[in-house]
């Protein structure tokens, strides 16, 4: 099975949401830069990105964008090669954020994409370096929740579903989602540049899932289960108290 080559990892960070479940903090600043264990959650991703030995890393930035850029800024990108990717006049969602950011990254690797409000104990580097030739392999999770991506038993993306409402989204009329293997999506995942072009016909703005979904017939997409995964979506207030016990766990982990 080839790899592709960490030394060589491109990554974006999406930071550019309203972090609506984590108001009020968030209505005076961006849900990138909400503290965690001392540190804004952009810095934490930032950190491991680094770790990892990301080159290029771009962030995109929407909500209180002024902050994030200043930020960065005033501490020198931390000594990263990073770009802003500017949706200040208009909030494109994760694939339509990714599809404007295309031109800030080389087309001869993949990119390593990470959601600003995950925490994980995952290698990024080992995650990067074990995606092989698909097109894009989705880092996902065996936790509870009410919407599940669905796989073939050799983990190619095939479907989702809402199990409270028992709708299903799939390319196949034929899905059954009970014969499939589900999984949660994690917020990480590796995308191929090659990838781009499929791109064209959606609108402006999208979510990357629902791009995943709708190409998941004619693209090898696959799902990426980690033996011990621990992860954390600190994307509301009452997980902020989980978060601060993570990040303290999570320093004795290096």
């Amino acid at each position: 099975m080839s790899t592709v080559d960490a030394t060589r990892m491109q990554a974006m960070v999406f930071a550019a949401g309203l972090g609506t479940r984590l108001r009020p903090l968030t209505d005076t600043m961006p849900k990138a830069m909400v503290s965690v264990g001392g540190q804004p959650l952009l810095r934490r991703v930032l950190a491991r990105l680094a770790e990892a030995g990301a080159g290029r890393v771009v962030v995109n930035v929407h909500h209180f964008a002024s902050q994030i850029t200043a930020y960065l800024a005033a501490n020198g990108n931390f000594g990263m090669d990073i770009c802003i990717s500017d949706e200040t006049d208009l909030l494109l969602d994760t694939g339509g954020g990714l599809r404007k950011a295309a031109p800030l990254f080389s087309t001869s690797s993949p990119i390593l994409i990470h959601n600003v409000d995950i925490m994980s104990n995952v290698s990024l580097a080992g995650f990067y370096a074990s995606a092989a030739t698909a097109d894009a392999t989705l880092l996902v999770s065996e936790r509870p929740t009410s919407r599940y991506l669905l796989f073939a038993d050799d983990m190619r993306l095939v479907g989702w579903t809402n199990v409270d409402t028992g709708e299903v989204r799939s390319p196949y009329p034929w899905l059954d989602p009970l014969r499939c293997r589900r999984y949660a999506f994690s917020g990480i995942h590796v995308f191929s540049p090659r990838l781009f072009p499929l791109m064209q016909g959606f609108p402006k703005k999208f979510g990357i899932i629902d791009f995943y979904l709708k190409t998941c017939a004619e693209a090898d997409i696959r799902g990426c289960l980690k033996p011990g995964l621990r992860l954390l979506d600190v994307g509301k207030l009452t997980s902020l108290a989980e978060a601060e016990r993570f990040a303290a766990e999570a320093a004795g982990w290096r």
